[in-house]
C-alpha cells in the first residue's frame, strides 16, 4: 500500500480581471493557504473521498463503479466532491492505469470564495493519485489535466488557476489567439496581503456575462477600460519585480476604481475596501469576478494589524498571507 501527501496552494489575482477575457493581461498570485490530499492505495477498485473540512465537515463518499454512497444525507456534498472524482478519472484516462484509493482533503480556505480552491483540489488530487500509481508527473501535466478537471466540472474555465496551483510564485497570463500564455514573475515583495470574504450574490459566469452585455450596449466605453486595464497590469508588472509596494498599492486603488466602473463590485466589497484604506492599507481591491466574494488588501508590516482589524469587522471571513506560495507539492510517507 502506497500513501501520499500532496498539496496546493490557493490564489488572489492582483490585476487584470474582466480584462483578461478580452485578451489583455492578468496577474496572479499563489498565496501561502493549501490545499492538502492525502491517499492511499487500496487493493479494490473503490474511490473512498473523506472530504473532512472542504464543504460539509466529516462527510464521506465511496464511488464503486456507478454506485455512489454517502455517509450523509447532506446531497450537497456531491458537488464539492466533484473535483476529486473527477480528478480521479482524468488521471486515470491520461495515464491508461487505474486503481482504488482513499482520499482524504483538508483546505485551509472555503470553498466558493474566488480563492482558487477548487483548482488546488484538482490539482492536489491529481498530484497524489498519479503517485500512488506510481507514476511522477511534471508540473505543466499537471497544470493541463486540472484544467481539464475544471473544464470539465465548471463547463467553462481559464487555466489561470490550476497554472497558479501547480506552479506557484507569481504568474502573468494572457491570451494570444485560443492559446493561454503564461510568464513567471520574480516578486519578493514580503509585506502581507490581508483578505476579506462575504458571500456571493452572483457566480462567476453571470459576472462575466453581465460584464459582456455592458461591452455590446456602451462598445468603446467599456473598450476603453478594459483597455486601461491591461496599461495598468503592465505597469503593476514592473512595479512588482522592483519591490515597489507604494505603486503596487496605488495599481491595485485604480484597478478597483475601473473594476467598479464595470459595476462588478458591490456595497459590502466596497465597505471592506475602503475601511481597509482608511486603516492605512497601501492599496486595496477587490479580487476575481466580483458581485461578492473576495478583497485583497496590500499593508505595510508596521499597519498590518490594523488593516487586518479593519477588514475582518465587515467581513464574513478574513485572513492574512503572503505572495508567491510554492505550487503543487507531493511526497511519499509509507509504501
Amino acid at each position: 500500500m502506497v500513501k501520499v501527501v500532496a498539496s496546493a496552494p490557493g490564489k488572489v489575482t492582483l490585476f487584470g480581471e474582466h480584462a483578461i477575457v478580452y485578451g489583455y493581461p492578468a496577474i496572479v498570485t499563489a498565496i501561502g493557504r493549501r490545499v492538502w490530499v492525502t491517499a492511499e492505495s487500496r487493493s479494490d477498485d473503490a474511490v473512498v473521498i473523506a472530504a473532512l473540512d472542504l464543504r460539509v465537515p466529516g462527510v464521506v463518499v465511496t464511488y464503486r463503479g456507478s454506485e455512489v454512497i454517502i455517509g450523509t444525507d447532506y446531497g450537497k456534498t456531491l458537488s464539492a466532491v466533484a473535483y476529486l472524482r473527477k480528478a480521479i478519472e482524468v488521471t486515470s484516462d491520461y495515464l491508461g492505469a487505474r486503481g482504488g484509493v482513499n482520499l482524504t482533503v483538508r483546505s485551509e480556505m472555503p470553498v466558493g470564495a474566488g480563492l482558487g480552491t477548487s483548482a488546488a483540489v484538482s490539482v492536489a488530487t491529481i498530484a497524489a493519485y498519479s503517485k500512488t500509481l506510481g507514476y511522477e508527473l511534471g508540473k505543466d501535466e499537471i497544470a493541463r489535466l486540472g484544467w481539464e478537471v475544471e473544464k470539465a466540472v465548471q463547463g467553462i474555465a481559464s487555466p489561470m488557476d490550476t497554472s497558479i496551483a501547480s506552479f506557484g510564485g507569481t504568474i502573468k497570463i494572457w491570451r494570444e489567439g485560443s492559446e493561454f500564455v503564461r510568464k513567471r514573475l520574480s516578486v519578493s515583495i514580503e509585506e502581507p496581503l490581508i483578505i476579506g470574504y462575504v458571500e456571493r450574490q452572483h457566480t462567476t459566469a453571470e459576472m462575466v456575462k453581465a460584464v459582456k452585455n455592458l461591452k455590446e450596449r456602451y462598445g468603446e466605453l467599456i473598450e476603453l477600460i478594459m483597455r486601461a486595464i491591461g496599461r495598468l497590469t503592465e505597469e503593476a508588472e514592473s512595479a512588482l519585480l522592483q519591490g515597489d509596494v507604494l505603486k503596487v498599492g496605488t495599481l491595485m486603488n485604480v484597478n478597483h476604481g475601473l473594476l467598479e466602473a464595470l459595476n462588478v463590485s458591490t456595497m459590502r466589497l466596497n465597505q471592506i475596501v475602503y475601511a481597509a484604506r482608511a486603516a492605512g492599507a497601501l492599496g486595496a481591491k477587490l479580487t476575481g469576478a466580483g458581485g461578492g466574494g473576495a478583497v485583497i488588501a496590500l499593508a505595510n508590516k508596521d499597519d498590518a494589524e490594523r488593516v487586518e482589524l479593519a477588514v475582518k469587522l465587515h467581513s464574513s471571513m478574513s485572513l492574512k498571507t503572503t505572495f508567491g506560495a510554492p505550487g503543487v507539492t507531493a511526497r511519499i510517507i509509507k509504501e
